[in-house]
């Protein structure tokens, strides 16, 4: 384990605003080995080495916390998980969060469960199953105050996956790769639709990297009509 790479890591969530512990770079760095390991059997993440790791996986879930919107005490879901990014960087950067990780893979939640309990999580809310389903569902429709998704979808299904799970008043936060002017230009009707403006779109510039991420937020400002999202395999097929 390199001590560079972990300098590399607690400065660049310090450069974040987040209050860095040795419990907060253990569990980090204990989530990187589950990682690694479950890799070999299944295939969660093209990226092991734990450099890569740190910048690509960990501090690019976690930049949002420099601008204020992941406080104390919150409810946030994040949608189609897949291998725990961003929302379990997010619990490991502020435990105090309510998190419910969602997939609608069986293999990636055990994996997920698996590293929760190890790296000391008892309250983590691990749920198998589809968006179109569960957004639908009285106790988890409109019921978080933010939800989050990495890489998912097109911005038009993902805003239909995640926006029925969101309170009004709350957020939803998309993290994106550098082409996500394309997909915003498409997203005006689904925004209008389901009840979102856009709120701040925010550039992110991470260690070794050239390229730009971006993190795009929208405020839900009015309830999301009952028909959405509609039944699995509509939104992906017939985007908004």
């Amino acid at each position: 384990m390199s001590q560079e790479n972990i300098d590399l890591l607690k400065e660049g969530l310090e450069s974040y605003d987040i209050d860095v512990n040795e419990t907060m770079l253990d569990r980090f760095e204990k989530y990187r080995e589950i990682l690694v390991e479950f890799n070999k059997h299944m295939n969660l993440t093209g990226i092991t080495e734990q450099r890569e790791v740190y910048i690509k996986h960990f501090l690019d879930s976690v930049a949002i916390f420099k601008y204020g919107y992941i406080m104390d005490g919150l409810s946030i879901i994040d949608v189609g998980t897949g291998a725990g990014f961003p929302g379990l960087p997010f619990k490991i950067a502020n435990p105090t969060i309510e998190l419910t990780l969602l997939d609608s893979l069986n293999k990636r939640i055990n994996f997920l469960k698996e590293v929760g309990e190890s790296i000391g999580f008892e309250d983590i809310n691990y749920i198998h199953g589809r968006a179109e389903d569960f957004g639908n569902n009285k106790d988890f429709r409109e019921q978080y105050d933010i939800a989050t998704a990495r890489a998912v979808a097109n911005l038009p299904v993902l805003l239909e996956f995640c926006v029925p799970f969101v309170k009004k008043g709350g957020f939803f936060i998309c993290l994106k790769g550098p082409n996500a002017d394309n997909e915003l230009e498409k997203s005006r009707k689904a925004m209008e639709i389901l009840g979102v403006k856009l709120a701040e779109d925010i550039e992110v510039e991470l260690p070794d990297e050239e390229l730009k991420h971006r993190i795009l937020v929208f405020k839900k400002i009015s309830s999301t009509p009952n028909k959405y999202p509609r039944k699995a395999g509509k939104p992906a097929k017939n985007p908004l």
